[in-house]
């Protein structure tokens, strides 16, 4: 199970998320966010994460001219649509900057099923995602409230790899590995305040993940983890 940490603004949580061996760290480019950065931040930020973790750039319906001068200037990996882009938009948009990228579908419990998850995700798959995100549906929101969807609305046999996210947490978090998932999204589930990890709680999901990697109690941790 791969695990991305999201909304990261404190260069000590970055250190903290890499020595822990999270999978990759989102940043938020988008201002109405309280995780929020500025492109001068990620730099300071994605400057501490070493090599083999994925750096993920989340933009929500982000001009062309924008998303260029972002990737002219800040050396992230991946994109992360989290917004009402098309499919079409999405290979366009990253297509432009040279990026990989994924696309996040916000899960409407009450209207969407099966078939129309499964729907959009092939259409992404078409389009050239390299992975899908499943967050839950808000009608003011893009993402980050902390609740969570139907998880009887995740496909058994998806067109891409399926990322889940929304109201993940360190107690929540074991009963994902039973899932058709290739990873797991959180971000307020870790934190102190938005924006601010937790490093315990951050430890904590890992250990209920990455439960392989922690089955020697002897593992050495972070010095600046508390159990």
């Amino acid at each position: 199970m791969h695990v991305k940490f999201c909304g990261f603004t404190q260069l000590s949580d970055v250190h903290t998320a890499a020595q822990l061996g999270v999978d990759a760290v989102g940043l938020v480019f988008y201002p109405s966010s309280p995780r929020a950065v500025t492109q001068a931040q990620a730099q300071v930020l994605i400057a501490a994460v070493p090599a083999f973790v994925s750096v993920v750039a989340l933009v929500v319906n982000m001009p062309r001219e924008q998303l260029t001068e972002l990737a002219d200037n800040v050396p992230f990996d991946i994109i992360q649509f989290h917004g009402d882009e098309s499919p079409e938009q999405c290979q366009q948009l990253a297509s432009s900057v040279n990026k990989r990228w994924i696309k996040a579908l916000r899960i409407n419990t009450e209207q969407d099923t099966l078939e129309s998850v499964n729907t959009q995700i092939d259409n992404f798959a078409s389009a050239g995602a390299s992975s899908i995100l499943l967050d839950a549906y808000h009608q003011h929101k893009y993402g980050g409230t902390g609740a969570r969807f139907d998880w009887n609305l995740i496909p058994q046999n998806s067109a891409l790899p399926i990322i889940l996210a929304g109201g993940l947490d360190a107690q929540n978090a074991a009963a994902t590995c039973d899932l058709s998932i290739y990873g797991v999204d959180v971000s307020g589930g870790i934190e102190v305040d938005k924006g601010k990890k937790d490093p315990a709680k951050m430890r904590a999901f890992m250990k209920a993940v990455k439960r392989d990697r922690w089955q020697n109690e002897t593992l050495s941790e972070p010095s600046n983890i508390s159990s």
